[in-house]
């Protein structure tokens, strides 16, 4: 799996507090091992993200991405909490 990641995400990335940015990397981690894991909750996003999916990092936030087949390239595009990426 190759993993890239949007300036948009970085940037926001950057803004996080120690905290959240451990957990959006322990997401990211457990997302190489198995994308499809129970937790991270990875759903198809709709409306004008119907190309774009999502995943949990357990608490508010929630990294968008699109993948290609079957997960060999991810993109990630935003972080953020719920109501900050949709």
């Amino acid at each position: 799996m190759q993993l890239h990641f949007h300036k948009n995400f970085d940037k926001t990335f950057k803004t996080l507090s120690l905290k959240q940015k451990q957990r959006v990397k322990e997401t990211i981690d457990l997302f190489k091992q198995n994308p499809h894991d129970p937790s991270l909750k990875n759903h198809a996003l709709h409306g004008r993200d119907k190309d774009k999916r999502s995943i949990s990092t357990g608490g508010d936030l929630r990294l968008v991405f699109k993948e290609r087949n079957n997960y060999e390239i991810v993109l990630f595009i935003r972080v953020g909490t719920h109501n900050q990426v949709y």
